[in-house]
């Protein structure tokens, strides 16, 4: 955990960057730390460091990336908000898969930036969430759009898929999850259906590119 210069001017926005990469972090330090209405009061390279500097620092916003070395974005913006629930997060990431967009405003993040947006984009979100409201950028409720009404894989179908995706036959799926093989048949039909899926590798496709599963 890196703690920026504090600051005691209650008018500024008050922001900690959790995110991985140095210069990533630089770049947004210095973006930040330009507005006139901005402090960046921390920064953060882990998950477990990210909670801590919440902790101790309280910021007025969050920009949370979702990989990290040592825990998934979306388990500590759940861990935050667990513990302070009232915790302004912003995912700042670079995927664009509906399921995880959908996990991660589930979970309470008040918005979702793509690291490929430009930077006035981002200095706006951070505004509109310090402000109270929910920021996700056009582009982005588009993909949410498309599978709005979508019927969701139940958590049996999501480990089936796993499973398929990991080379695994019919026969070995079922005595790995101690079900009947002509269970995991029909689990799948389910899936491919869900999905609007062909065939098997079909789905694992989608599902990887939706975000359902990570490969």
């Amino acid at each position: 955990m890196n703690q920026e210069q504090d600051t005691t001017n209650s008018a500024l926005i008050r922001i900690l960057s959790v995110d991985d990469h140095p210069l990533f972090r630089e770049g947004i330090g210095a973006i930040i730390n330009c507005q006139s209405d901005m402090a960046l009061v921390g920064t953060a390279s882990k998950g477990s460091e990210a909670i801590e500097a919440f902790r101790a620092l309280r910021p007025d916003v969050t920009l949370m990336d979702l990989c990290l070395p040592d825990l998934n974005g979306l388990d500590v913006l759940m861990a935050i908000r667990s513990e302070f629930p009232d915790a302004r997060i912003i995912v700042l990431t670079t995927f664009e898969r509906d399921a995880e967009i959908q996990r991660a405003l589930k979970a309470g993040a008040r918005g979702y930036l793509l690291k490929s947006m430009p930077a006035h984009r981002m200095i706006e979100t951070i505004r509109l969430v310090h402000a109270g409201k929910k920021s996700v950028p056009p582009e982005i409720a588009a993909g949410l759009a498309e599978h709005f009404g979508d019927e969701t894989l139940s958590d049996r179908e999501v480990e089936v898929l796993r499973h398929v995706a990991g080379g695994n036959r019919n026969r070995d799926i079922a005595d790995r999850l101690f079900i009947a093989e002509e269970t995991v048949k029909v689990h799948l039909k389910h899936i491919m259906t869900k999905l609007r899926a062909s065939d098997r590798t079909e789905s694992v496709a989608i599902a990887a590119r939706r975000g359902i599963i990570q490969l």
